[in-house]
């Protein structure tokens, strides 16, 4: 194994990793923005804050996450079964850094009509994406 693929791998695992930190916590501020009342703008409005400048850290660290993973792939030659359903669920992740972004939007136009509960629920999406993802990975089951 060559010492340049050893710092793209470790490089890629930090963007992950980080990128999807940003992908937990982002529905959390969704959950709180659904449950403030229609009277606290300043609430409201330091939440939306909050969520911008959240997304847009979660999509600067998407950036070389998804590079270095091209890079390893595409670069490298890693390859085999497990790297299709990884790759499936990478696109799975994309779309729902996406609904994010499509959420926020709704958010800030008074347009939201989803319930915290449901908030709550799509919250755990990502964990369950970034579980399979780790889990491909590491396993490499097929």
């Amino acid at each position: 194994m060559s010492s340049l693929y050893l710092w793209v791998k470790a490089f890629h695992i930090v963007f992950v990793a980080s990128w999807f930190a940003g992908l937990f916590y982002l529905p959390r501020i969704f959950v709180n923005l659904a449950m403030v009342p229609a009277d606290s703008h300043a609430e409201r409005e330091r939440l939306l804050l909050m969520a911008r400048k959240l997304y847009r850290f979660a999509s600067f660290l998407m950036v070389p996450a998804v590079a270095l993973g091209l890079w390893l792939w595409l670069g490298f030659g890693v390859t085999g079964g497990w790297m299709h359903a990884k790759l499936f669920f990478v696109v799975l992740v994309l779309g729902y850094h996406h609904a994010c972004r499509s959420l926020l939007r709704k958010f800030e136009s008074f347009a939201n009509t989803r319930s915290e509960r449901w908030f709550r629920v799509f919250n755990e999406v990502s964990v369950l994406l970034f579980i399979a993802i780790v889990v491909l990975v590491v396993v490499k089951p097929f």
